[in-house]
């Protein structure tokens, strides 16, 4: 990429098209805690070879996740990926392509999405699915957004179970449009009355499944509740290898459903990227954000794919868009399609038996340790613990012991006074000994 200098003259007459004083007014909207109050102590100018040195040795100060006994969730997990998967996405045809827009010179492109939609509709039990989102938190922003298009109202109630980063966003994107957010405080225990907060001026109710603390919600009665009144329930995940468990949220009356497929094909890679998965109910299907790809027929009846129900912006005039998303994560879609094809509904079903049946026994294994509660009644494969010292302070002892014990709650919720609960995950990667090894440290420091 090139270096394109601008002078003083440029930036004056840019911010003069904008119509802002100065540069500082382009940032207004950000809060003012969360802006650099000097430039980062960074020198001005180093060489390529300097660089290279320099993060070098600031990377091999991290641990990797599979390099230690791994138990850390909170909506990324670690799970294997078969070698398969990685071949198949770093061929040119699949690395190198972009926007299938030409669907006569994209159909590979174009299946594996509708392929990917399937699946996803599958899982979820729902009727129609898109092309994938960003990932689990942009996806539940627009699915609150797409409620209110489709309810007419401007409400949504968030559930205390809900991760905080999803919240957070979507108080982000409800700040922007003067939107009405009820964020119901952090409900450790799944007891909270998200009941009592729909009336007729909800347009939505996001309760995530199993939450962030590993509770599974019964969301029958509430979408029952929601629909009595005119609105929409939102479920959401952000572990998709609890749909071969659990039952899903289509069978549950959910009318959109999203969440994080990051679990399937997709390694954690500091945080992405991930890719979000969005399904509906058909009769929402003109107001789901994102890409769709349908099946049709060409002139000579053979079978063929097509980008369909295009309302995004970049096919119809802004106003009339139901979402700015210019496009889906491709890559990462194709590599859960490749790993959710290689494990077949059995594959997949017992997977998720295993990674059941790995923290059942890690719970239990912990419920014996002096100083530590296990507060879930249910969970799939993550569940949250009381100790009887800071969470924080004993993840970083164990980090140095090399154990990567889990997600202190006071991570995710700093003032919520939770810096007792640690949200600890054990998938089919953990094994006896990683499990004996959490265990026996735990012992040692509290």
């Amino acid at each position: 990429m090139r270096y394109l200098p601008l002078t003083d003259t440029d930036r004056e007459d840019m911010l003069a098209r904008i119509g802002v004083p100065d540069i500082d007014a382009l940032f207004s909207d950000v809060p003012g805690g969360k802006l650099l109050k000097a430039p980062l102590d960074l020198p001005r100018t180093k060489g390529e070879l300097e660089v290279e040195r320099i993060m070098a040795r600031m990377s091999a100060k991290n641990t990797a996740a599979s390099a230690v006994p791994f138990f850390v969730g909170a909506g990324a997990y670690k799970h294997h990926v078969p070698a398969t998967v990685d071949h198949l996405i770093q061929r040119s045809e699949f690395l190198t392509s972009y926007t299938p827009y030409q669907p006569e010179i994209a159909q590979g492109t174009l299946q594996y999405l509708f392929e990917f939609q399937t699946q996803i509709a599958a899982l979820t039990g729902m009727e129609v699915a898109n092309a994938s989102m960003y990932d689990g938190s942009t996806g539940t922003g627009e699915a609150v957004l797409m409620a209110h298009r489709v309810t007419r109202r401007r409400k949504a109630v968030l559930s205390g179970g809900l991760h905080p980063h999803y919240t957070e966003v979507v108080k982000t994107l409800s700040e922007m449009a003067n939107d009405d957010v009820v964020a119901l405080k952090a409900d450790v225990s799944a007891s909270e009355d998200i009941l009592s907060q729909i009336d007729d001026s909800v347009s939505c109710v996001v309760v995530q499944s199993p939450d962030v603390f590993g509770n599974l919600r019964d969301l029958k009665p509430i979408a029952e509740k929601a629909h009595a009144h005119g609105a929409l329930l939102i479920a959401v995940f952000t572990e998709v290898v609890s749909l071969g468990a659990v039952t899903p949220p289509g069978a549950q009356d959910a009318d959109i459903v999203v969440g994080e497929g990051q679990s399937i094909g997709n390694a954690l890679n500091f945080g992405g990227p991930y890719v979000g998965l969005f399904a509906a109910k058909s009769k929402y299907i003109r107001q789901m954000p994102g890409r769709l790809c349908g099946e049709t027929v060409d002139a000579d009846g053979q079978r063929g794919f097509v980008l369909t129900l295009s309302t995004r912006e970049q096919h119809i005039r802004r106003d009339k868009a139901t979402s700015n998303i210019c496009t889906n994560s491709g890559l990462c879609v194709l590599a859960f399609t490749i790993h959710m094809t290689l494990l077949g509904q059995a594959g997949f079903t017992l997977l998720a038996e295993v990674n059941h049946a790995n923290a059942v026994k890690l719970a239990d294994a912990l419920a014996g340790v002096t100083g530590v509660t296990v507060l879930n009644e249910t969970f799939f494969n993550e569940f949250t613990v009381k100790l009887k010292k800071p969470a924080a302070e004993v993840v970083e002892v164990l980090a140095a012991k090399g154990i990567l014990a889990g997600v202190p709650v006071s991570r995710l919720l700093p003032h919520a006074g939770l810096d007792d609960l640690l949200i600890i995950a054990s998938t089919e990667v953990n094994t006896d000994e990683d499990r004996a090894a959490l265990v026996a440290a735990l012992v040692e420091v509290l």
